[in-house]
């Protein structure tokens, strides 16, 4: 397929039942659509309407087995732009994004990067998870999907995209990109919503994505992670 010019972005949003969130997450990409960067929706068997909504707010809407990973590597596999940049559904990015990820990757120094984040809720514990969320990436050159990594995408298919795995696919790939380059980490904010930090408890949130990183980085099965991330384990 035929590729756009270099700095023109693909935008992948890997989606599973979220027909509430889509129409305002494509509103908010409107204008990039405008500039000429590609929207590309990547639904893992959605059994609402979240297909149906997202078709005409978006460049393309495809179909892919379930599993954020393989989602996201079926829509880098059809993306025309020269850069990546994956998007949770839930996730807004600052309004002059696209210029600053094109700025970030224009010269030999970084090969992908990622955004620092906000979460979207009042509560002052979120405050202190979102720094420290920052913080961490920022020390270690570790994102995470909330942080929209973006990167090149002779890059991505370099490295062989997101390893298909159950969790955890961020900070494989992270590890990946790494090898080419230390991440540009931006301190435009983006905001993510904070509906699973509240919904099940802040400091709970809190210890169970510590608990699941170091399980992750001590050799745990991410099959075996994901069970106890949705509460199943």
């Amino acid at each position: 397929m035929a590729e756009l010019r270099p700095n023109h972005i693909s935008v992948i949003i890997p989606v599973l039942d979220e027909a509430a969130e889509i129409v305002d997450c494509l509103h908010a990409l409107a204008d990039w659509r405008r500039r000429g960067h590609e929207v590309i929706v990547v639904d893992g068997g959605s059994r609402d309407a979240t297909v149906e909504r997202a078709r005409g707010l978006a460049d393309r809407v495809i179909a892919s087995p379930p599993g954020r990973a393989i989602q996201m590597n079926r829509g880098a596999a059809v993306a025309r732009g020269g850069i990546l940049l994956f998007l949770h559904v839930d996730t807004r990015l600052p309004a002059d994004a696209d210029r600053l990820v094109a700025a970030a990757l224009d010269g030999p120094t970084h090969r992908w990067g990622r955004f620092d984040v906000r979460l979207s809720g009042r509560h002052p514990l979120l405050r202190v998870v979102e720094t420290l969320m920052n913080l961490r990436s920022r020390l270690s050159g570790i994102a995470t999907g909330d942080q929209a990594i973006f990167v090149r995408r002779t890059d991505f298919e370099a490295v062989g995209g997101f390893p298909e795995i159950a969790l955890m696919e961020d900070i494989a790939l992270s590890r990946r990109l790494k090898r080419l380059s230390r991440p540009c980490c931006l301190r435009e904010r983006l905001v993510t919503s904070s509906r699973r930090w509240e919904a099940n408890g802040i400091v709970h949130t809190i210890c169970l994505m510590w608990w699941l990183r170091l399980a992750y980085f001590l050799g745990a099965d991410p099959a075996r992670l994901q069970g106890r991330y949705h509460g199943r384990g």
